[in-house]
């Protein structure tokens, strides 16, 4: 995971502890998790509506034949 091993992982976490606190450490953690989620969301929502795509459909759509 992004070249880090168990030790950096290690100090991280007790860096985080240290500067953050036990207690907002999990709230922190939601609060990434949801960031991330909804940016995933956005990018696929993205994805989905960009004109590349709706032009390869279309392309898809002439190539196969209609029966």
């Amino acid at each position: 995971m992004f070249g880090l091993g168990l030790p950096e992982m290690g100090i991280i976490a007790v860096v985080a502890i240290l500067i953050f606190g036990p207690k907002k450490i999990p709230e922190l953690g939601n609060a990434l998790g949801k960031t991330l989620r909804s940016f995933k969301e956005g990018v696929s929502q993205a994805e989905d509506e960009s004109p590349v795509k709706e032009k390869e459909k279309e392309k898809e759509e002439d190539i196969q034949p209609k029966v």
